[in-house]
């Protein structure tokens, strides 16, 4: 009884994020090409004809400009608001297109996801949690500001890719320019590292064993930095960094009580 996760890619070139169980996956935004799913999807030995639907949080480039020819190859539900889909100029077939509702589960086989709205500067934005086997994992980032919704899924939580988006510093004294830096930072844009932190070591869930930080900025964060900050607070949790580069690594997440030996797994027959 478990759920297999991955980042195949995390930042603002683009985004989309992996899981799934033994027979059935859905991606949560398809912000890179078809082509580099499949690609990143077959060095992790996982295949695309386990994924049964696509749910998009929002209409930003790097969440959707991959949706259209992979929905299309593969014949895929599309589960987007009506305002995500006119905002992003979406050529769908509507055949595939499903609206959802704020916290009404969808079923998908054996997997639930449910969306909630989110802060961000987008037309009808969500985050998402995705159930099965007993275990939670949600994903979790172009968030504004913590707000209660976020907590309270933040704590049902297994594993979760989460947004740390900024280090303040380095935002403050970095190359954008001033109407950018208050996008980023200004309750509509992006979580910081601190935010983040914050949000991690107050509501960090006793059964979390992983956390996918994820959406880092090329410009105003580092790799490095934002992991050593995370580790030293983790716990039993393992932090991981999700590269705006290339995919992680699958990791197999256990429900309450079980522990995966070894923690990272790479499945070559799933």
């Amino acid at each position: 009884m478990s759920l297999f996760i991955t980042s195949l890619n995390s930042g603002s070139n683009g985004n989309c994020y992996y899981i799934g169980n033994e027979d059935t996956a859905v991606l949560i935004d398809a912000g890179i090409s078809c082509r580099e799913t499949e690609k990143r999807m077959a060095r992790l030995g996982l295949s695309m004809m386990k994924v049964k639907a696509i749910f998009i949080s929002h209409e930003h480039s790097d969440h959707i400009k991959g949706l259209t020819v992979l929905a299309k190859k593969y014949r895929l539900p599309v589960y987007i608001t009506n305002s995500t889909l006119e905002h992003g100029g979406l050529k769908i077939d509507e055949r595939q297109v499903i609206s959802f509702t704020p916290y009404e589960p969808v079923n998908i086989a054996s997997l639930t996801v449910t969306a909630f709205p989110k802060h961000h500067d987008a037309a009808e934005p969500h985050s998402f949690v995705v159930s099965g086997n007993q275990v939670t994992i949600g994903v979790f980032t172009d968030i504004g500001v913590p707000c209660e919704h976020l907590v309270k899924h933040f704590k049902l939580c297994h594993a979760a890719f989460l947004e740390a988006n900024y280090d303040e510093e380095m935002l403050e004294k970095g190359r954008y320019p001033y109407f950018l830096k208050n996008r980023i930072r200004g309750g509509k844009g992006h979580l910081s590292n601190r935010q983040a932190l914050e949000l991690f070591t107050t509501h960090r869930p006793p059964h979390m064993t992983h956390l996918l930080l994820s959406h880092l900025s090329r410009d105003n964060n580092n790799p490095d930095l934002v992991k050593a900050l995370f580790s030293e607070r983790a716990g039993g949790t393992e932090i991981v960094v999700a590269s705006r580069y290339q995919e992680t690594a699958v990791y197999r997440i256990l429900p309450e009580g079980q522990l995966a030996e070894p923690r990272q797994t790479v499945l070559t027959l799933f």
